[in-house]
């Protein structure tokens, strides 16, 4: 009874280290395969899983982005400049299950592939673009040659995320030439800054001129429209208050001057008439006074 339950008990502990040795786990970043006997089974997920012992073996792809350095290469360029490249090529293995059994079984080591088949890519590419062209597009050169690059490692299950052309260099001749088109080029520019900042300037003191000249202008028209208003309100009020007032005063002038040369001059109810004399008052005439000089 004792030998059965110990069989029993290590049975138990067989069937569970054989358990447990089958599990696998598997985390978010990675994707798998499951080998029977040498051959694809199945495709291991994210999460639990677990494969028969000894029998069955699994495999594992980080899916995750990855950069690959591509060394620094010699290219000739279309204009025979032989220029140094190096680029950088962000990749990735793609998640779904047929991806992942292509980057197992379409290639051997496709990290060491995608270096080759970059500088092949880069060579074919490079040698048909004149140097100018290589370094003023790089956005459009690092598109073209993510595209063509992708299309190849297509069938590896791998996708280019994209491909940067980290550093070109020229000749050192051809360097120096650049470098001085550069130096001329940027005291072109200053000269032209410094040029549109002066005529900014002087712009804007002829603009401060003309404000200035239209403020007196306005301040003229406005003292002048002032002026004529004022005249018009003496003129308006000696129209309306002057005009009798005129009439009195004339009539004291004349008495005045009639006065100094001893003339006559007769006082009327409707004033004063220095025409008329006292010899010459008509008949029945009867005035209120008569002031005689002296």
């Amino acid at each position: 009874m004792a030998v059965l339950e110990i069989f029993a008990i290590l049975a138990i502990i067989a069937v569970g280290i054989f358990f447990l040795s089958g599990i696998r786990i598997v985390q978010p970043t990675y994707r798998g395969v499951i080998e029977r006997l040498g051959k694809y089974n199945r495709f291991l997920s994210v999460g639990f899983n677990w494969i028969v012992p000894v029998i069955e073996r699994s495999k594992y792809r980080n899916i995750t982005e990855r950069m690959t350095n591509i060394a620094s290469q010699e290219i000739i360029t279309k204009d025979n400049l032989n220029a140094k490249v190096e680029l950088v090529v962000y990749h990735k293995v793609k998640s779904d299950e047929d991806s992942v059994k292509k980057s197992y079984y379409e290639v051997e080591d496709y990290k060491t592939q995608i270096i080759m088949l970059a500088q092949t890519t880069a060579r074919n590419v490079i040698g048909n673009m004149k140097f100018t062209e290589v370094n003023s597009q790089r956005a459009m050169l690092n598109k073209l040659l993510a595209e063509t690059i992708d299309k190849e490692i297509e069938n590896w299950g791998l996708k280019v995320v994209r491909v940067e052309l980290k550093d070109i260099t020229p000749p050192q001749a051809v360097q120096e030439t650049m470098n001085n088109i550069i130096q001329a080029q940027n005291a072109k520019d200053a000269a032209i800054d410094f040029a549109t900042a002066v005529e900014t300037k002087a712009d804007g003191a002829r603009r401060a001129a003309i404000k200035e000249a239209d403020g007196i202008k306005q301040a003229n028209i406005l003292k002048a429209e002032g002026e004529a208003q004022a005249i018009q309100l003496v003129n308006e009020a000696a129209e309306k208050y002057f005009i009798g007032n005129a009439q009195k005063l004339r009539q004291i002038e004349m008495v005045e001057k009639s006065l100094k040369d001893n003339a006559k001059i007769v006082i009327t109810k409707d004033g004063i008439n220095p025409n008329i004399l006292i010899g010459d008052l008509p008949i029945g005439s009867k005035p209120e006074k008569v002031v005689l000089s002296h």
